[in-house]
């Protein structure tokens, strides 16, 4: 487990959110347990699998909010290294910018510094994920039509948060002995947008390279 101990300061723990949790004895619960005892065996490409006889868009809905969970966190060990000062522009290396908009609150997108992107970002993420009409929890609520159109939106942009930590904050994570855990969650992110082909190819081209790596093994 992260020590969350690096979390401290007033503008860490702003960017750093409360862990969203699956209620205990649901359904969506067991398919958390799921997936958890097939990432112990060690296969991500099995692990990432939808489970027979299940519903793909509650298995998109599990797998989305533990990976907000683990970005959560990872980031949080790294948010003392990520500041306004070290990291003016939300940036993944020199060729990629990102600019935020929601749509709705901002609509014009804006360039911010990356905590202050990261923050919009999981804010945004966070209320996706609380809207019982997009995520509904209860069994029996179906989920809406647009339902994968906005996981899609989700994990694209929680792609940028790992594009962000390693393009600009890779020595802290080494120094923090955080990298297995970062590749592992990482190659887990990957292996899941890939088998259900969740994220454009153009929009994982900041980490290509890692990306070809990583999963190479696993073919």
């Amino acid at each position: 487990k992260i020590s969350l101990l690096s979390c401290s300061g007033s503008r860490s723990s702003k960017t750093f959110k409360p862990k969203k949790n699956i209620p205990e004895g649901s359904h969506q619960y067991e398919l958390l347990k799921h997936a958890e005892a097939t990432l112990g065996s060690g296969n991500l490409r099995m692990a990432v699998m939808l489970p027979e006889g299940e519903d793909l868009n509650e298995w998109v809905a599990v797998n989305t909010v533990d990976f907000f969970n683990q970005i959560n966190m990872l980031y949080g060990t790294i948010t003392d290294f990520c500041t306004e000062e070290s990291c003016p522009v939300m940036s993944a290396g020199p060729k990629y910018e990102y600019h935020w908009a929601d749509g709705t609150n901002i609509k014009k997108p804006i360039k911010c510094s990356a905590p202050k992107y990261i923050d919009y970002l999981m804010t945004w993420v966070q209320d996706q994920l609380d809207d019982e009409t997009l995520f509904p929890s209860k069994i029996g609520v179906p989920f809406p039509k647009n339902f994968m159109s906005v996981a899609k939106t989700i994990l694209k942009r929680l792609f940028r948060v790992y594009a962000h930590i390693y393009h600009q904050h890779f020595d802290p994570v080494i120094q923090l002995q955080e990298e297995a855990h970062l590749n592992t969650s990482f190659k887990h992110f990957i292996f899941f947008v890939q088998e259900f082909n969740l994220i454009d190819r153009r929009e994982l081209a900041p980490l290509q390279e890692l990306i070809e790596k990583l999963t190479s093994k696993d073919r």
